[in-house]
Parts: C-alpha cells; sequence; structure tokens
C-alpha cells in the first residue's frame, strides 16, 4: 500500500492543514494563496474516492481532479510512466491494486541484457519558438543565456519550452511549462528525465570542471546568468544513471544548491552518496526564506553563496573507505589507521 502522507509530506505546501485522512492547501498546479486543494491521504467509502485523489477547486480541465500518479507526476518532475514504475518498485504497486507476485520473476539466463536507448527528438519540434521570453528574462535570465539554453515560447501551446540536449549534442526531450501555471508536460517519445540531466551538453562543449547541481532548468538558467556552469536533475529523485552521467563528464567538482523542503534535502543527501567518492562535492547554503536559488532574487547575492560553498569531507561508514581529497578526481583508498 502507498504512503500518501509520506509521500507528500517531502514537499513543502502553503496553508497547509493535516488530519488523519486528508491534507488541505493552496493548489500546488497554480499561484495560490487559499487552501483550496484537498488530497484523501487514506481511502473514503463514504465518497468512494482512494487514497491519493485530490481535487484542486480552482483548477480546470485535467488539473481539476486527479489521482496520486498525476499529482506526484507533478511534485517530482517526471513522466505519469516514470512515476508509475517508481511506485512500482517501491510499494508494488501496480495501478489499482498490490502487483502480482507471479509477474515478478527472476532472469536465471545470465545473459546481460542492456536497456534499449529511446529515440531521441527531432529538432525540428522547436522550429517556432519566440526567444528570449519575459517568463524567463523577469525572472533574472539573460537573453544570452536563453539563447545559449535554445529555451523560447511555444505560442500554441502557450508554453515556455526548455530542451533538454544530451552531451553529443542530440534532444533528449523538451519540457512545456505553462506560462502564468505551474503546470507542465514533457514532448512524447522523449527519453525519461531518470536518464538524463539538463545543462550536460554545456558542461562538454566548454570542458567545464566545476559545476553548481540544482533541481530545477529555470535554477539552472539563473545560476549560469551569475556566471557559473549549471546542472539539472529535473527534481529531487537522484538516480544512480545521473550519477553516473556526471562521474563520465568533465566536471571534477558538484556544488549542490538544492531546495530548502524535505525532498530538496533528500537530493542533497543522496548527491554526497552516489558522487562524493569520486569527486568533489559543495554544499553552497543560503537563506531559508528562499524555497530555491531562483528566489534568491539577486546575482551578486547567488555569486557570493556559490562562492562559499563548503567542500565535503568525510568516510562513509557503509564501505569504511576514506576519501583524499587531495587531488581534482577521487578514488577510494583505504586509510592507514582508524579514525
Amino acid at each position: 500500500m502507498i504512503s500518501i502522507s509520506d509521500e507528500l509530506s517531502a514537499y513543502s505546501w502553503t496553508r497547509a492543514t493535516w488530519t488523519e485522512d486528508k491534507l488541505l492547501a493552496a493548489s500546488p498546479f497554480r499561484y495560490d494563496s487559499h487552501p483550496s486543494f484537498m488530497v484523501w491521504l487514506r481511502d473514503n467509502p463514504a465518497t468512494g474516492a482512494r487514497a491519493g485523489d485530490w481535487v484542486d477547486s480552482g483548477g480546470t480541465g485535467e488539473y481539476a481532479r486527479g489521482g496520486i500518479v498525476k499529482l506526484l507526476a507533478f511534485l517530482r518532475n517526471e513522466t505519469e510512466g516514470e512515476v508509475r514504475e517508481y511506485l512500482r518498485l517501491r510499494y508494488g504497486w501496480g495501478g489499482d491494486g498490490p502487483v502480482d507476485p507471479d509477474e515478478l520473476t527472476l532472469d536465471l539466463s545470465g545473459t546481460l541484457r542492456l536497456p534499449q536507448r529511446r529515440q531521441t527528438l527531432d529538432w525540428r519540434m522547436l522550429d517556432g519558438l519566440i526567444g528570449p521570453h519575459p517568463y524567463l528574462t523577469q525572472r533574472g535570465i539573460s537573453e544570452d543565456v536563453q539563447r545559449q539554453m535554445h529555451t523560447g515560447y511555444c505560442p500554441k501551446s502557450k508554453a515556455v519550452v526548455f530542451p533538454w540536449i544530451g552531451a553529443d549534442g542530440t534532444l533528449e526531450t523538451v519540457k512545456y511549462r505553462k506560462v502564468g501555471e505551474k503546470t507542465f508536460w514533457y514532448a512524447k517519445g522523449g527519453r525519461p528525465t531518470r536518464e538524463i540531466v539538463y545543462g550536460m551538453d554545456r558542461i562538454y562543449k566548454e570542458r567545464d570542471g566545476l559545476a553548481v547541481l540544482v533541481e530545477a532548468e529555470i535554477d539552472a538558467l539563473y545560476v549560469r546568468t551569475a556566471g557559473f556552469a549549471a546542472i539539472a536533475v529535473g527534481g529531487s529523485e537522484f538516480s544512480e544513471v545521473k550519477a553516473e552521467l556526471i562521474r563520465k563528464s568533465p566536471l571534477h567538482t558538484v556544488v549542490v544548491m538544492a531546495d530548502h523542503d524535505e525532498a530538496g534535502q533528500k537530493l542533497k543527501r543522496s548527491v554526497i552518496e552516489r558522487l562524493a567518492p569520486y569527486m568533489n562535492v559543495g554544499i553552497a547554503g543560503y537563506p531559508f526564506r528562499y524555497k530555491d536559488p531562483n528566489e534568491i532574487g539577486s546575482i551578486e547575492k547567488l555569486h557570493k553563496y556559490v562562492s562559499r560553498a563548503r567542500l565535503i569531507s568525510f568516510t562513509l561508514n557503509i564501505s569504511e573507505f576514506a576519501y583524499n581529497r587531495g587531488t581534482s578526481r577521487h578514488t577510494p583508498t583505504r586509510p592507514s589507521s582508524p579514525r
């Protein structure tokens, strides 16, 4: 059974009221300051609602009501397919109920089966975009950075477009974000965001050794405007695939600038765990009154916070390895004596 409370409590909610059976809060899908959004935390036989069902009294269309998959897709910044896979792996969830154990089989063939690479997108789908756009400019993102990262505005969908480009220059996926709303979606046929890192094409093109790691594309664009190389993981989940892409890149130092909610702190811990044994990892702290880096609203302040990043140096208990921080890219070495 999915723990709806555990899943939702990792995120920041405005004007939230938690009870045993529901969460009332401002809508996460709109710029809202009133508790107009409700999620059932457990099944409600009286109404027929299932745990995870939600209603947004100010929402329209597909964002007026829905289930836990759509809600988590928005909160985790993933596609609904990726969320279903996450729920399946964590809870054995199969949609309307638990996964049939008979469906979970062990492959003993001894044959290594590599995942097939998804088809990349056609660059021509970005034809007709208008940019730079005030939506990003008003958030402190320079026009030069917007051109550099191929962002633009799609008049047809009335959304700002964020292309995710691979290290080899291929168009991996495209994110659309509605102007004036918080809703977003990804182009069909692209690679799952759990397999790619936003901004990695620039790391290879510019041969950057240090980059700031953030959650959202807008944060990465803002950090780039401040003069730093930046990558975004697209949410609070940091998969081993993303970690390996970073480890294999020209980067020798990553500075984490996570959001200030529990999901952001989870991201920070995951990055340290997966990257610190192999490369420099720093933490750029900033005041809690800002939810994310873009909210800082001052290039000068952002530059100061990144410049003051604290380098992590520690011993991982799980492997009992100590890590030598004296070289640009690090490999594990066993300590000569206990610390």
